[in-house]
């Protein structure tokens, strides 16, 4: 296989993030699941669930050139602000991963936006 010398497009970047957030989030949401007071890490896994949704939604606007993408970055960056604050709350090491991971994906969406 033949390695592309071609520059990356413009939103690479935006979408490596967004891909990223959701390998976080869906990994978070998972090892939620197994903590020992599952209870306390419902609102986490919500957010988890909602914000990996939005990313992959907001992935595919972006990929595709819709006009309707920056509509649906807003939402991403919010949902991803949200998600990033209620696994900051946490100790557990996929809590902190994931919450490094909204983070970055939110600014990617802000710079990209």
């Amino acid at each position: 296989m033949a390695i592309s010398t071609a520059p990356r497009p413009a939103h690479q970047d935006v979408l490596d993030a967004l891909a990223r957030c959701v390998a976080a989030c869906e990994h978070c949401a998972t090892a939620c699941l197994g903590e020992d007071n599952i209870q306390m890490m419902v609102p986490c896994i919500r957010l988890d669930r909602d914000c990996a949704d939005i990313c992959r939604l907001t992935a595919a606007f972006i990929a595709r050139g819709s006009d309707h993408a920056k509509h649906v970055l807003k939402e991403c960056i919010e949902i991803c602000q949200k998600c990033h604050d209620e696994c900051a709350q946490h100790e557990h090491q996929h809590c902190q991963e994931c919450a490094a991971a909204c983070k970055a994906c939110l600014e990617a969406c802000k710079s990209y936006s």
